[in-house]
């Protein structure tokens, strides 16, 4: 199907994030992926070329761009089977959360390095012992004087090696009638003390994804590092997970179109009893089903796209897309992995990362199970 999301200038930072990928990524996948994480380097050049926080303000050192720009680096990175640079975290998770909710002063200190590559930045709210149950976090922040003293551990954090800074969800009352209300967030700096960067954790997929454990013991943090209020942590992380969770639709929507089309590609070359495993109709039948999941897919999400651009509020659609393009990403990747056989297991085929990094899709930005009760409850069900 034809696609009119875009306009030129689009299509213009697509062909130039395009060759940053062929030169500046690709090469040095496999390394990063036995190293398991990428290069400060590659963030800089990123920065340089425009392709962090595209969307951002010249002001603050952006490239003056929208939403679609990102988009654009999301399903380029996943059409190049990327394995974990966290380009789209960074860029339309994390940073959004400043830009938005930060003063001047916070947006004038850290977005320029944000769009820059030389600060890297990671968001922890999942604990140890609470990963979509917000309201039951453990971290706490208790106000002393110009600081908060941080105390408590996060896990699965991504970039949390790299990460310069990382917004920190804690309780600063933690009073149960409060739950909600109790909850802020604040900017924590690398090199604070009592910020602690633990092991990094060994992963099942994204291998180049740096993962860690952060700790907090004691950790001072100045108010002027809170973002918005105290107390209104809740409300700002429900009105970023919409986008938190079409980045992720959109990035799934990518990846299953690219495995699809190098399957179709594979099974008219590969031969089986004389002919290409194209022409047998189980063949044809299996990747037929896969294409029409994945134009289905497409249609929804390039509409959703376009109302989120316009501005409008989408948290039930955006669950529905997380729930959809997560499902459909592992059914695609699945059948398609099947047609290459014995070389379908094999890690230097990209069929068999992307198997692997599907899986988490359903888990992470709240778990499909999580986005079946928030569209229940958009219903009024």
């Amino acid at each position: 199907m034809d696609r009119n999301l875009f306009r030129e200038e689009h299509e213009l930072f697509r062909t130039s994030f395009r060759r940053f990928v062929d030169r500046e990524i690709k090469p040095h996948q496999e390394r990063w992926m036995e190293q398991g994480s990428v290069d400060r380097e590659a963030w800089r050049k990123a920065g340089e070329g425009g392709f962090l926080c595209p969307w951002l303000d010249p002001a603050y050192g952006g490239a003056g761009g929208d939403f679609l720009h990102s988009v654009i680096v999301i399903e380029e990175m996943a059409r190049a089977y990327d394995s974990g640079f966290a380009m789209s975290l960074h860029s339309d998770v994390v940073v959004p959360y400043i830009a938005t909710f930060g003063t001047e002063e916070q947006k004038q200190r850290w977005l320029p390095g944000c769009a820059s590559g030389e600060i890297v930045t990671a968001i922890a709210m999942t604990e140890p012992g609470t990963g979509s149950d917000l309201a039951a976090l453990a971290t706490t922040a208790v106000r002393d004087g110009d600081h908060y003293v941080l105390n408590g551990a996060k896990t699965f954090i991504s970039n949390g090696i790299l990460c310069d800074i990382c917004i920190v969800a804690a309780k600063t009352d933690t009073n149960p009638e409060n739950a909600h209300r109790g909850i802020s967030l604040f900017v924590v700096e690398a090199g604070t003390p009592g910020f602690v960067k633990g092991k990094k954790l060994r992963k099942m997929g994204l291998p180049s994804q740096d993962t860690s454990e952060l700790a907090f013991e004691d950790c001072r943090v100045p108010v002027k590092n809170r973002l918005g209020e105290e107390g209104g942590g809740f409300l700002m992380l429900m009105q970023k997970l919409q986008q938190e969770r079409l980045v992720v639709s959109i990035g799934c929507q990518a990846a299953a179109e690219r495995i699809l089309e190098d399957t179709v590609a594979y099974c008219k070359e590969r031969k089986a009893f004389g002919k290409p495993i194209s022409k047998f109709q189980n063949t044809q039948f299996k990747l037929a089903e896969c294409a029409t999941k994945v134009e289905v897919g497409r249609a929804f999400l390039d509409r959703l796209i376009a109302e989120h651009v316009a501005g409008k509020y989408l948290v039930k659609e955006c669950s529905m897309s997380k729930l959809w393009q997560t499902e459909m990403l592992g059914e695609v990747v699945d059948e398609c992995l099947q047609f290459f056989g014995g070389y379908g297991y094999m890690l230097e085929y990209p069929v068999t990362r992307a198997y692997m990094d599907a899986r988490v899709q359903r888990i992470f930005a709240g778990t499909n199970e999580i986005m079946k009760v928030i569209i229940a409850k958009q219903m009024g069900l």
